[in-house]
């Protein structure tokens, strides 16, 4: 292949990026949706507050800090994406410029990523066994306490394996980063 044919090839590759926008712009409507959500069981909350039990009100609050948390990762995966992904943002003088993002790469992103993910799988995990525990509370059936019991096992699974994903990609990540400046020393 001559130089020309590479350089539009290669100009071309790395326009490619540029497909990535729709995807992010479809994470802004989905963030919509999830404040719709939000708004609508708030007011569910306000206007039902005198009527609905403590664990009620409990298991409400814990799904708005879910929705809450979701959108944020939601934020995160668009705008740190983008940055990444796609093309930088031009934020320098922006006085909301989020801390994070003037130091986000993709090994950063996964971390930010695993820990929401871990911060929401905890607030579900939470829903799930103030949910269960109710429902322990009143069943008097040995085998719906045992089909309880088999998804609160499997939560936890799901939960641990969340951690122990993150924990995993932190320490190759900070194994990555330790060869990396070992070797830009023995560059030097």
């Amino acid at each position: 292949m001559n130089k020309s044919a590479s350089h539009y090839l290669e100009a071309f590759l790395f326009g490619s990026r540029w497909l990535q926008a729709p995807l992010y712009l479809g994470l802004v409507f989905a963030q919509g949706v999830y404040v719709y959500k939000f708004l609508h069981e708030l007011f569910h909350l306000v206007s039902h507050a005198v009527s609905l039990s403590e664990v009620d009100i409990m298991l409400i609050v814990l799904g708005l800090i879910d929705v809450v948390m979701v959108a944020n990762l939601l934020i995160m995966v668009t705008v740190g994406g983008y940055q990444t992904f796609v093309s930088r943002l031009d934020l320098d003088d922006h006085p909301d410029q989020p801390e994070w993002l003037s130091h986000v790469n993709a090994g950063v992103l996964k971390i930010k990523l695993a820990t929401a993910l871990i911060g929401i799988s905890s607030i579900h995990l939470l829903k799930v066994f103030i949910e269960v525990g109710n429902k322990m509370a009143v069943a008097t059936d040995p085998f719906t306490l045992t089909k309880l019991e088999h998804g609160v096992i499997f939560q936890v699974g799901i939960h641990l394996t969340f951690v122990a994903s993150a924990l995993l990609m932190a320490y190759t990540d900070k194994v990555m980063n330790s060869t990396l400046a070992m070797s830009k020393q023995l560059d030097h």
